[in-house]
């Protein structure tokens, strides 16, 4: 009796320990993102923590453009660029699972206009290929298109000229047009459009009550966080601790483009940092009603070696392998893997990641193209695996 209540309040100590430790690092990386944004003068940005199934922090910083019209807040929707692609891989497997679809079968079942120069390599790409960025194809094959305004039944006209790199499951090769082919797939193996499928089995079960997908669903929305790139920096009158003077990068508004909205598997879906607290913990294993234990695992199983992730900058310190597998990367960082993406579009940088390890989630949002987002990122697993 003695021993079984020893063990007992040993767990206790342990986890209360583990959730001080988290709380004590969040603290500190609170700071130093606010340092580190106001630095680089970011217009806004925001992070949530998530320690098992609770939030630690959730923490606005700056405003939504540089005018600073309107502060940042817990409702306020970002574009999360390719964070969208874990969605897609969700709903996908998700019918998988459910016998609609089968990720097996060739993606010319669903879009039968697309070719490939060499005879009968289209056929060979599985939904499954898709899914994990091993297609064969040239990495980003024609992304350069939906900058100029083609449609995609245009765009996928222009495949019969694309001659594989390499056989399907064999070479890694990160794709947005083709991850865009995953919503022919989902609505025609079932009578629902691809935005009323997100919304019913996965934003309305988990309560992401500002998430949507769409173009449309952004602009009209009057509380969004508005992009950002830069256009230069500038010498201030401010020096730092050697005596020189301090550069201040200046970022410029710009327009929301329609573009990569056009895959939105691949790009498509608009959430803000409450959003994604939700999101995360669901992808933890903390609603096994909406996503499942079988789920999950069959989502964050390795696929396929993304090697050049390695060598990633800031964090190729603490990358010791990289792998792409339905929707995520897993990173094996240091001694335990983190599922992880990340997102960039035009004005926006998107992070997201859960460790399974640790139990700890992080996500980070940003409406200025600024590599800090991959740096502090980094930091905070840093901090967490030291822990």
């Amino acid at each position: 009796m003695l021993y079984r209540l020893a063990i007992v309040l040993l767990c206790i100590i342990s986890i209360t320990s583990s959730a001080q430790n988290i709380t004590e690092i969040t603290k500190t990386f609170s700071k130093k993102a606010t340092y580190e944004l106001k630095k680089h003068n970011i217009p806004g940005a925001a992070f949530v923590v998530i320690k098992d199934n609770k939030i630690i922090a959730l923490k606005m910083i700056g405003y939504t453009d540089k005018n600073k019209t309107q502060k940042i807040d817990k409702d306020t929707v970002f574009r999360l660029a390719s964070v969208s692609k874990p969605f897609a891989a969700t709903i996908t497997t998700m019918l998988a699972q459910e016998k609609v679809l089968n990720l097996s079968e060739p993606i010319t079942k669903y879009v039968p206009n697309f070719v490939l120069a060499q005879k009968g390599a289209a056929a060979k790409i599985q939904l499954k290929h898709i899914l994990s960025h091993s297609t064969g194809l040239m990495p980003n094959a024609y992304d350069n298109l939906l900058h100029e305004n083609w449609s995609m039944e245009k765009i996928i006209s222009r495949f019969d000229r694309v001659t594989p790199i390499c056989k399907p499951d064999v070479c890694y090769g990160y794709q947005n047009i083709a991850y865009g082919f995953l919503q022919f797939a989902i609505e025609n193996s079932q009578p629902k459009d691809y935005i009323t499928l997100m919304r019913e089995r996965i934003f309305l079960p988990l309560k992401m009550d500002n998430a949507t997908v769409g173009h449309n669903a952004f602009i009209n929305n009057e509380n969004t966080a508005k992009p950002h790139v830069l256009i230069k920096s500038r010498r201030t009158n401010k020096k730092d601790s050697k005596g020189k003077y301090i550069k201040e990068n200046v970022w410029y508004p710009v327009k929301v483009e329609p573009d990569y909205y056009k895959v939105a598997p691949a790009a498509g879906i608009n959430a803000s940092i409450t959003d994604l607290a939700k999101w995360v913990s669901a992808n933890m294993g903390n609603n096994p009603d909406v996503l499942s234990p079988h789920l999950l695992e069959e989502l964050t199983t390795p696929r396929i070696r993304t090697k050049k992730d390695i060598k990633r900058r800031y964090w190729k310190e603490s990358l010791k392998d990289a792998h792409y597998g339905y929707g995520w990367r897993i990173y094996q960082f240091e001694d335990s893997p983190i599922i992880y993406h990340s997102g960039w579009v035009k004005g926006f940088r998107a992070d997201i990641g859960y460790s399974p390890e640790h139990k700890v989630g992080f996500a980070m949002l940003m409406n200025a193209e600024s590599n800090l987002i991959n740096k502090l990122s980094h930091d905070f697993w840093k901090a967490v695996h030291k822990n």
